[in-house]
């Protein structure tokens, strides 16, 4: 496959040569990622404007735009300078001005010569009951009048782009359409009354209402799934290249594990069973695994992993579970190691403080095969970190490791499993849009021995009652987060405000009680003061977002976040998720700052209403947006121009299952709407998924 399909150039070709772009406004569009006529093509009109023709503007309500053919009448110019230009006309039924700031009276008096006819479009308002339309739209002949659509699309404009240009140089790339061979399978379309691509392209920038403007348009949905197709056929190209790549057979005799089991005091749930058993099995295949375990805060993932780091050990070989942060790999070793030892297994900790002689003994252990579990910050990516024989690595916290990294890991040993685990439920089409190329358990039970938590919505107002509780609660021996705000961009930071805090507690709640971390501090200190909180020295620790992930302190029942309403909801949870972990009763206080806004106090409420994880996520999704949900930025999600993964997500299942079935069928996409597909994925510029079938 050797180069973009003939049929495709035109798509591909420069945009100065489309009518009505000039180098100034090539160099707008370039700056919104509009760099070809594909590009223009796929950037649809966000609104529209009604020009139908009417015979008087008597038939609207003002203000309104409204298409009129009028009878021009005299021109007021004005008498000084920055006093409007004003232009009398008289349609069927009545008569009003055309008003004009900064104009030369020689070009309005061609532009309109009394006593001819025009035909006027533009916004209609009343000043002081006179009818006026200022700086009209258009304004054209009777006999060239057809040229304005009955509905205009609006399109999203950047830099010196004007929105006459834009449906020039659409209209111009739209009369060039190659037809392209339908990628879409028959049945679906059929089902879905999609129209072609061609078609498609040509309703969606000439809508004849608003309704054609909408995410379910028939138009619009049909290049929505192209997007989402080619999106999901990539991620299915790349899902089938490592299951090619020759994995290990993986699969201990279960003695270890029994032996874990036995000891615990309690049996797994349902959910737990099931993703143990499909780990089990990828790792007894001989295909890489590529798994995602996705489990709520508190749902027992520590359990799942550990099973699967013993298959790994039973078996003859090492497993290495990776965490984003030192406090965090710590956790993991103290959750793991006393199971780990009922099993018989030696389990050690690798992060960067590990230096010298110590750093040596651990690396030469590792080498050796002598330690058959390490866990481990960054500090494993190192190149002097050899293993004997590596089998399984976890990543804890997926969107704090790309990709890359993952393969990194992978290359530490002969064709590693990989499981990724996260504890950050998510919306279905974001999972399939984010980890398509991998195969996925949820765990979507809690284990028993979790005790619900309280929530309870506070103002701030009442800070001095909330404390009054804590110093109660406190004197029983519990322990209590208080977490504060985020601070924007103001003269105070995130530290300021936890300081502000943490004096006025130590102040009420006497020295030595209250305990202090946040992002700012070295992370001596910060480990230092987590160490003091999770040894029940401290009873308070007031953080900033420092302790949302994984930190664990059963004896802490009572979280306090401060102005609950600046975070996110999936934030919301986390947090609350540090709760509710031994057998005490657990409580939540969101406090805000009155009044709410109507987001912020729906967000509230449902944290009030549920504790499920995935509930929370898809009305997080709902509220926020994608990009907002795992962060743009670093989320790896694609960037789709048409594609709406709040809206349309259900358009990503039928994709990521049309695909995964296409390349089952055929796996080099050689038949005719296997070819058809490449083309697609030329014209979603997918080049990762072109070389990938290349090398297949």
């Amino acid at each position: 496959m050797t180069g973009r399909p003939e049929i495709l150039w035109p798509l591909f070709g420069a945009l100065g040569k489309l009518d009505g772009i000039g180098p100034k406004s090539a160099l707008a569009l370039a700056a919104a990622h509009i760099e070809k006529p594909r590009d223009l093509l796929f950037t649809l009109p966000h609104s529209g404007v009604d020009r139908r023709r009417r015979d008087s503007i008597a038939q609207i309500q003002p203000p309104a735009v409204c298409t009129v053919e009028v009878t021009v009448g005299q021109h007021n110019a004005p008498a000084q300078r920055g006093r409007p230009y004003r232009v009398m006309v008289e349609d069927a039924e009545t008569t009003f001005q055309l008003v004009f700031f900064r104009s030369h009276g020689d070009y309005l008096r061609k532009q309109l010569p009394t006593g001819q006819r025009r035909v006027v479009s533009g916004k209609v308002e009343l000043f002081d009951s006179i009818a006026q339309m200022v700086h009209p739209d258009h304004i054209l002949t009777p006999d060239d009048a057809a040229d304005i659509p009955p509905f205009e699309p609006v399109y999203p404009l950047t830099g010196t782009m004007t929105q006459k240009a834009m449906f020039k140089a659409t209209a111009d790339a739209l009369s060039d359409l190659p037809d392209l061979p339908e990628w879409i399978d028959p049945a679906l379309r059929e089902r879905e009354k999609w129209p072609t691509w061609h078609e498609a392209l040509l309703q969606a920038h000439r809508p004849g209402s608003s309704a054609d403007l909408a995410p379910t348009a028939l138009a619009r949905q049909r290049l929505a799934y192209d997007e989402v197709l080619a999106h999901q056929l990539t991620l299915a190209l790349a899902r089938a290249q490592s299951r090619r790549g020759k994995g290990r057979a993986t699969s201990g005799d279960g003695a270890k594990q029994r032996k874990v089991l036995a000891a615990l005091e309690f049996s797994p749930t349902g959910a737990q069973t099931r993703a143990v058993a499909e780990i089990a099995k990828d790792m007894a295949s001989p295909h890489r695994m590529n798994r995602l375990l996705q489990g709520d805060v508190g749902s027992g993932k520590t359990l799942v992993a550990l099973m699967a780091l013993l298959n790994a050990v039973e078996s003859g070989g090492q497993g290495v579970m990776m965490a984003p942060t030192e406090i965090l790999a710590r956790q993991h070793l103290e959750g793991l190691r006393p199971l780990a030892e009922q099993a018989g297994v030696v389990l050690e900790l690798l992060t960067g403080r590990d230096k010298g002689r110590e750093r040596q003994g651990k690396l030469a252990a590792l080498a050796a095969g002598d330690i058959q579990i390490l866990v481990g910050t960054h500090a494993v990516f190192q190149k002097d970190v050899e293993f004997s024989d590596l089998r399984l690595a976890i990543i804890d916290e997926q969107h704090r490791f790309g990709v890359a990294q993952r393969m990194e890991l992978g290359a530490k040993g002969e064709a590693v499993d990989v499981l990724v685990m996260t504890a950050t439920p998510i919306p279905r089409s974001l999972a399939l849009a984010q980890y398509g190329d991998m195969d996925v358990s949820v765990l979507d039970e809690k284990p028993p021995g979790r005790t619900p938590v309280t929530t309870a919505l506070v103002a701030t107002s009442k800070m001095d009652q909330v404390i009054d509780r804590l110093r109660a609660a406190v004197a029983e021996g519990r322990q209590c987060y208080w977490v504060c705000p985020l601070v924007e961009e103001s003269e105070v930071s995130d530290m300021t405000a936890a300081e502000e805090r943490f004096k006025r507690l130590r102040a009420a709640l006497g020295e030595g009680v209250v305990g202090l971390v946040h992002g700012q501090m070295p992370p001596k200190d910060k480990d230092e003061g987590m160490r003091r909180f999770v040894a029940g020295d401290t009873k308070v620790l007031v953080a900033t977002t420092v302790i949302e992930v994984g930190v664990n302190v059963p004896n802490a029942s009572i979280m306090v976040i401060e102005r609950a309403e600046s975070f996110g909801l999936a934030q919301l949870h986390q947090l609350r998720g540090r709760v509710g972990r031994g057998s005490a009763k657990s409580t939540c206080l969101l406090m805000y700052q009155a009044p709410l806004s109507e987001t912020g106090q729906r967000r509230l409420e449902i944290m009030r209403e549920t504790e499920d994880g995935f509930r929370i996520s898809e009305e997080d999704l709902a509220m926020r947006g994608a990009g907002d949900v795992i962060g743009t930025a670093q989320s790896g999600l694609p960037r789709f121009r048409i594609a709406d993964l709040e809206r349309q997500a259900a358009l990503m299942e039928t994709a990521q299952t049309d695909a995964r079935k296409l390349l089952l069928d055929d796996p080099a996409l050689e038949t005719d709407r296997g070819k058809a597909a490449r083309t697609l994925l030329w014209l979603m510029e997918q080049d990762k998924a072109i070389r990938l079938i290349s090398v297949g």
